[in-house]
């Protein structure tokens, strides 16, 4: 159990630091992080069953919280609060069947969310301890492990440990609920294949509604004894890139936006602690790579997970990086390609369908049997990526298969086109196609850049690198593209402000 893993380690570990909490400045070691679960699971009893939302950001508030939750034997259900955290409030509250929701004003007043009658403040949850209460939370700190153990939440692996929203980037979000053993087994693949355990701390800062963060932000440093480095906000690149200098992490995980702009607030010498880079949740470009060899020269490690997987699917190892691919299945995940039209499976080179099958694939999405089935089948999970397998069994990701389009008859890739107009615009330009609906061809295509594009030179350039059925029919010039919590492109979001914008003409 993820709460017996963290019991054996604040016991092993007591006066080492769990979390350094940079927006706060509150420094958290494991016992006193024990101390507070235990506080936070009593009073979390008494106030909710079964379910309790949590809408906190990355920081030691944060992860107490999800610890008390599990302490308390409840399941959190972990709310976005990038994309509309009222919306997003009740969107769960309806989805999940809970009430309470543990939350700060702080976070209130940033996210310009108002305040619902069912939330209750973990500030003063805090503030207010009676004597007694401490004290009793650190008499049961200081029990047998075992008995520990015992009232600490339940012992069934196939428990849900978390509740979490799928990115919403193309629909609305769907309810994913993982495990124990989900999670668990993903923590010790990812962490026995990347070789992470003599590492001490690392840098927390993608945000723990997102499972990237929640499993390997959150769980695996209080699984593995290692100090987090919190920090409430991963678009803050300038603060972020002092953290990592000054706090010196050995463990360097983040999306490619993310990693950029951390290294572009940087100097050299300033990541000389970072022994590791993972990037995942959106491909890696070639140029990144480059800024991270030549700046600190450091190789980053890409690798390739869903929600729905715990994240992690796939990464590339340390001791064989294939730069371009997301890597090879990680222990204990089987990985398969499977022809669109036939349903036959690929032999290797042949691009077709990502599925999955392992311990870390969820159980199915929270009251909704239908979409269950449809993507899962015989254990095996349908990503919903197209990619393929080489002849040494590492994937190459080539798009999502709801991101390509059918025009004149020809399936064309929007990921192709998005990355041809990279290849043809400057390093510094933002790029990004999405599809819009046209009354004589069903489809059109519109390319959408951060910055006023020369778009005469660019249509030439691009007739040389695509074919004319897969050339953008428009160009639009959106300054700051709306992002997901993990920093992705919010394509749906995206697609709206652009057809707001065609339907104006």
């Amino acid at each position: 159990m993820l709460q017996h893993r963290f019991i054996d380690t604040a016991r092993a570990n007591p006066d080492k630091l769990a979390i350094i909490d940079r927006t706060t400045g509150r420094d958290v070691t494991y016992s006193r992080a024990l101390i507070a679960a235990l506080i936070l699971a009593r009073r979390f009893r008494q106030i909710e069953r079964g379910r309790i939302g949590i809408m906190l950001p990355t920081s030691a508030g944060g992860a107490l919280a999800i610890l008390g939750a599990i302490f308390a034997d409840q399941t959190p259900v972990m709310i976005n609060y990038s994309t509309g955290a009222e919306k997003n409030c009740l969107y769960a509250q309806q989805k999940c069947d809970f009430r309470k929701i543990i939350t700060a004003r702080a976070l209130l007043e940033k996210t310009g969310c108002a305040e619902l009658p069912d939330m209750v403040f973990i500030e003063d949850i805090l503030e207010n301890l009676s004597r007694s209460e401490q004290l009793l939370a650190l008499i049961k700190s200081k029990m047998p492990t075992s008995w520990l153990k015992r009232v600490s939440g339940s012992h069934d692996l196939n428990k849900p440990a978390v509740v979490l929203f799928t990115s919403g980037s193309e629909k609305d979000p769907k309810v994913v609920q993982l495990t124990q053993k989900n999670l668990l087994s993903n923590i010790d693949s990812f962490s026995g294949m990347m070789n992470i355990y003599g590492m001490d701390n690392l840098l927390a800062v993608l945000p723990y509604f997102h499972v990237f963060g929640l499993t390997i932000n959150l769980w695996t440093p209080l699984c593995l004894g290692m100090t987090s480095i919190t920090y409430s906000n991963p678009l803050e690149f300038k603060t972020i890139a002092k953290i990592i200098k000054d706090d010196r992490p050995s463990l360097l995980v983040g999306t490619p936006l993310f990693l950029e702009g951390y290294a572009r607030q940087s100097r050299a010498g300033d990541f000389e602690s970072v022994e590791l880079t993972v990037s995942g949740a959106d491909k890696c470009p070639e140029a990144l790579r480059e800024l991270y060899r030549e700046k600190h020269n450091l190789e980053i490690f890409e690798g390739y997970g869903t929600t729905e997987t715990s994240p992690v699917i796939s990464v590339n190892p340390r001791d064989a990086n294939r730069p371009g691919s997301i890597g090879i299945p990680i222990p204990g995940t089987e990985v398969k390609i499977e022809n669109i039209d036939t349903g036959e499976e690929c032999s290797a080179g042949e691009t077709g369908k990502i599925l999955v099958k392992g311990d870390g694939v969820m159980q199915g999405y929270l009251n909704d049997i239908e979409e269950t089935h449809l993507r899962i089948k015989s254990g095996w999970y349908d990503t919903g990526d197209l990619g393929y397998l080489d002849e040494d069994g590492y994937i190459w990701h080539k798009g999502r298969l709801k991101r390509f389009i059918k025009i004149g008859g020809e399936m064309i890739s929007l990921v192709m086109v998005e990355e041809s107009l990279n290849n043809v615009t400057p390093e510094e330009i933002e790029c990004c196609v999405v599809e819009l609906p046209d009354a004589k061809r069903g489809s059109k295509i519109v390319a959408v850049t951060n910055t006023a594009i020369d778009q005469q030179a660019i249509v030439k350039k691009l007739s040389e690198e695509i074919p004319n059925l897969a050339l953008p029919k428009k160009y639009v010039t959106i300054a700051e593209f709306p992002r997901m919590g993990s920093g992705k492109t919010d394509f749906r979001g995206l697609t709206e402000i652009v057809r707001e914008l065609d339907n104006s003409d």
